[in-house]
C-alpha cells in the first residue's frame, strides 16, 4: 500500500489537524531521514499555508489543536507543538502547550526547525501598495531601475511576468527585463490584477 493510500486511510480522508475534508494532501514533517507513516501527516490548503507562512496565523483556526495535539501520531503531535508555540500569546494556546507532554525524543524533533522561536507573524512578499505577490504573479514597474553591471534599463510601467519570489527575503523578487532575469525591490512593483 502506497504511503498516502495508508495516510487517507489514518485520517479518514480530513486534515489530521484541523479536521477538515477540503483538498488534503501529504505534508512531510521536517526534518526526517526518509518519509513514513509517522513523520507524514495529512493537511488542508489552509493549514499548510499558514504553516508554511504563506498566510497570516488565524488564531481561530488552531484551536481545534486543543483536541489533535492529543494525537498518536508523532508529526500531527510534534506540528501541533510548534504551532502552539506560534500562538503562545493567546491564552488558550499557552494553556494547551502547558499540557502537550512530548518525549525528549519528540521535543528535540519539534525544536529542530527552530519555527518554536518564532512569534507566529508571517513575514510576506508584498507589493509597494501592500498586496501580496506570489510566484508568477504579474507586476508593473512604479519607478525606473538602472541595472548594476549592465545596459538594462527598467522604465516606469514596465510590465514583468511571470515573477519568482526569493526566498530569504520578502523585500525582492526576480524577474525579467529585456531577456535578462534580474532581482527587484518589491517596494518597485504593483501587483497586477485581472
Amino acid at each position: 500500500m502506497k504511503l498516502e493510500e495508508v495516510l487517507l486511510n489514518r485520517s479518514e480522508n480530513k486534515c489530521e489537524l484541523c479536521s477538515s475534508a477540503n483538498a488534503v494532501t501529504v505534508y512531510e514533517v521536517a526534518p526526517h531521514a526518509k518519509n513514513d507513516e509517522s513523520n507524514c501527516i495529512m493537511i488542508c490548503a489552509k493549514c499548510r499555508a499558514q504553516i508554511e507562512k504563506k498566510e497570516d496565523l488565524d488564531s481561530n483556526h488552531w484551536k481545534v489543536l486543543t483536541e489533535s495535539m492529543w494525537s498518536e501520531v508523532p508529526g500531527v503531535q510534534v506540528v501541533a507543538w510548534r504551532m502552539l508555540n506560534r500562538l503562545k500569546n493567546e491564552s488558550w494556546a499557552a494553556d494547551a502547550l502547558d499540557m502537550l507532554y512530548l518525549d525528549d525524543e519528540k521535543l528535540e524533533w519539534a525544536k529542530a526547525t527552530g519555527d518554536h522561536e518564532s512569534d507566529g507573524s508571517t513575514e510576506l512578499h508584498k507589493d509597494a501598495y501592500g498586496n501580496v505577490l506570489s510566484t508568477g504573479d504579474t507586476v508593473l514597474l512604479t519607478q525606473s531601475l538602472n541595472v548594476k553591471g549592465s545596459n538594462v534599463n527598467g522604465k516606469v510601467g514596465t510590465l514583468i511576468k511571470n515573477i519568482r519570489l526569493v526566498p530569504e527575503n520578502t523585500e525582492q523578487i526576480e524577474g525579467r527585463i529585456e531577456g535578462q532575469v534580474i532581482v527587484i525591490l518589491t517596494k518597485y512593483v504593483k501587483k497586477q490584477t485581472s
